[in-house]
């Protein structure tokens, strides 16, 4: 099994629920969460005319290689009704692989560690949360430490959940 943390985001109907629909989703394909963090409600950032997202990062293991995970992934936004009509746009749910143990991995469809992602609070904010010690290899510090340092601004703020605080 292999430790990875996932981002899941959604900003287009029941935002909760669909985090919630994901989760249960993960869980079925035999990924085994570990821990998750608090949702977080973010501002768009890149395309800003959207609704604000609701976030969280999970981490879990798997035994699924990277592209497979990936390609379960896909067909659960797909099942979902997810349809991204562009780039940054709006989207009822989006699911990201963020490390996938201390590998890094660059194809075309996948790079890992995520492209951006420690320039980005809407996910190092909720990976803080649940491992802000975690280093990787290719990183010149742990979690926290770059939530620190990262140049980004945009506003992060805890949400406060609608119901069933056992999971997502």
């Amino acid at each position: 099994m292999t430790v990875v943390y996932l981002a899941l985001g959604s900003n287009v109907g029941n935002r909760e629920g669909n985090l919630r629909e994901a989760e249960r989703r993960l869980r079925q394909l035999g990924v085994t969460v570990k821990r998750a963090s608090s949702i977080y409600e973010t501002a768009p950032v890149d395309y800003l005319d959207q609704p604000w997202f609701l976030n969280s990062v999970l981490q879990a293991e798997t035994d699924l290689a990277p592209q497979d995970l990936l390609r379960r992934m896909r067909e659960i936004e797909s099942a979902m009704g997810s349809k991204k009509p562009f780039a940054k746009g709006p989207r009822l749910i989006d699911l990201d692989i963020l490390l996938y143990g201390d590998e890094t991995i660059t194809t075309p469809d996948l790079q890992v560690p995520h492209a951006r992602m420690l320039e980005r609070l809407f996910v190092l904010v909720p990976l803080a949360e649940i491992a802000p010690t975690y280093r990787h290899p290719s990183w010149q510090g742990s979690v926290a430490e770059v939530l620190q340092k990262t140049p980004d601004r945009s506003e992060v703020r805890k949400h406060v959940r609608k119901s069933d605080p056992g999971s997502l």
